[in-house]
């Protein structure tokens, strides 16, 4: 695009209001050389999706903060339902529809330009001075005399004088040249230019970022809820994102591709279109919607990750949404949470720290049984001591689960679900579990019914040793109360408030 200069508007003669200037357009630089903005846009969310992927990555491998763990290593490794390969090639072949798409768009658009930035600010300079004009009145109708005000306080501050006279300030004048004609004209005060530009630079941006961040949420939550609320959706689609029992930071994007476009890709397309974001903040803007996706997904509770504190929806509160027993819960994504408190599908089942010690604890017998088996030490593991969560009547999702379960375990096996709305909620992503038969759905219930099981056996058979009130006893229990103790606030500082503390409870 060439320069294009643009004359601004004469001053009309009796007219209190500042001219604008004239500006001149010419094509943006690119931020970086020689890559153009909008392939810019498109590959900073990619490379901070892999570069904090990675991060997290290298924390699993060397086990660098195994305080602030969800879950356990031996957990990713035995409840997921989908391998590393697949995870990374379908999160590979969302970000190239990602990438086509918003090239197709680039493409469509007008090419970014710089020079109008200093009348669009006096254009909000002329729009301060003209809103001026109704302090008078305001102040009549409070009994206050503006002009008395005003020349009262014309010595010592004469600018806050001219406001109070609706924006009078006859001392305040330009000089220019006009067709070679010397022109005389009133121009802005100090304080109207620093606020035009505080509006324009800091006060729009920031509304389009928070209108744009709005309308991902909406857009997600609702698209979000209706594949989990219609089976068609949750079994085609949204069921693969799912396999991840134990979310991990590079598995955030694990999608069907079409769930990936109609909720990330479209929806951020359609919050940048329609706040009207210029190309440099649509890249602020998807970097840091990517980013977030991602942190809630890393399995951590890091004290120092700002991004665990500054809203409710972080790892701690969408883990919840990845578990068995959530999985109807908890939709909103990937800001904040007032969805979820507006329509009631926050997580209602308090403390989750039994459930999460029990998953924890099944995980590891599968990786201690087969150390056995090839001849290997058992790897260590915490055994909680703390009481039962209270069970509920049976409910039809358990026939096909009983099924496959032994007759003795058919007969003596409840699921652990809290009373109240939790219950509900509880049963009712169970039953979507078993919807997802390709994704080992019944499986997953079963590992975790027969948890419940030998929970129960061990249990009565504490109850029934005569050894259960000796220290050694009072010991391990102790031990398994202070890692459950642990446990649980690090699930409930990660909840923020969406979870009663309360042990035993559930």
């Amino acid at each position: 695009m060439e320069n294009a200069t643009v004359p601004s508007i004469s001053p009309v003669p009796g007219n209190t209001l500042p001219p604008l200037p004239n500006y001149t357009l010419s094509p943006l630089p690119p931020l970086v050389s020689p890559i153009p903005d909008a392939y810019l846009a498109l590959a900073l969310p990619i490379i901070a999706y892999w570069a904090l992927s990675l991060f997290f990555h290298l924390i699993d491998l060397y086990d660098l903060f195994p305080a602030y763990r969800l879950h356990t290593p031996a957990e990713v490794l035995k409840r997921n339902h989908v391998s590393g390969w697949e995870v990374f090639r379908d999160v590979v072949l969302q970000q190239v529809i990602q990438t086509a798409v918003g090239l197709v768009l680039s493409w469509s658009d007008e090419d970014a330009v710089v020079g109008k930035e200093d009348y669009n600010i006096a254009v909000w300079a002329q729009r301060i001075r003209m809103a001026q004009s109704a302090i008078p009145p305001l102040l009549g109708m409070l009994g206050l005399d503006a002009q008395r005000l005003a020349k009262n306080m014309a010595g010592s501050a004469p600018t806050f004088a001219g406001a109070l006279t609706g924006g009078q300030y006859p001392w305040l004048t330009q000089t220019f040249t006009q067709n070679g004609i010397e022109i005389s004209a009133p121009a802005f005060a100090q304080w109207e230019i620093l606020a035009a530009k505080g509006i324009y630079w800091v006060g729009i941006q920031a509304m389009q970022f928070v209108v744009a961040i709005l309308i991902v949420d909406t857009w997600q939550y609702f698209w979000h809820r209706a594949m989990h609320m219609n089976k068609w959706l949750y079994t085609t689609f949204h069921s693969r994102h799912h396999r991840l029992y134990v979310p991990y930071a590079y598995g955030a994007l694990y999608n069907h591709p079409f769930e990936g476009f109609l909720l990330d890709t479209l929806g951020a397309g359609l919050a940048y279109l329609a706040t009207g974001m210029s190309i440099r903040q649509s890249m602020w803007f998807f970097t840091l919607s990517t980013i977030k996706t991602v942190d809630d997904h890393c399995g951590y509770a890091l004290p120092f990750d700002p991004l665990q504190h500054l809203t409710s929806n972080n790892a701690g509160y969408h883990d919840v949404h990845h578990q068995s027993w959530g999985i109807k819960t908890n939709f909103s994504q990937p800001f904040f949470t007032f969805w979820d408190r507006a329509l009631g599908t926050m997580w209602k089942g308090g403390d989750v720290s039994l459930r999460y010690e029990r998953a924890r604890n099944a995980a590891q017998k599968l990786v201690d049984q087969e150390h056995e088996k090839e001849g290997g030490k058992q790897s260590p593991v915490t055994h909680s001591q703390a009481g039962e969560s209270k069970t509920a009547d049976v409910r039809p999702y358990q026939d096909e689960v009983a099924r496959n379960l032994s007759p003795q375990a058919h007969r003596r096996v409840k699921p652990s679900v809290p009373n109240g709305k939790a219950e509900k909620q509880a049963l009712g992503s169970r039953e979507q579990v078993l919807d997802d038969r390709q994704g080992g759905g019944v499986g997953v219930l079963i590992e975790e019914m027969q948890e419940e099981e030998r929970e129960r056996e061990a249990q009565g058979w504490l109850r029934r040793s005569p050894m259960k009130g000796t220290g050694s006893s009072r010991s391990r229990a102790g031990s398994g109360a202070s890692s459950l103790t642990a446990l649980r606030d690090r699930v409930n500082e990660s909840l923020v408030g969406s979870c009663v503390t309360g042990q035993g409870k559930d």
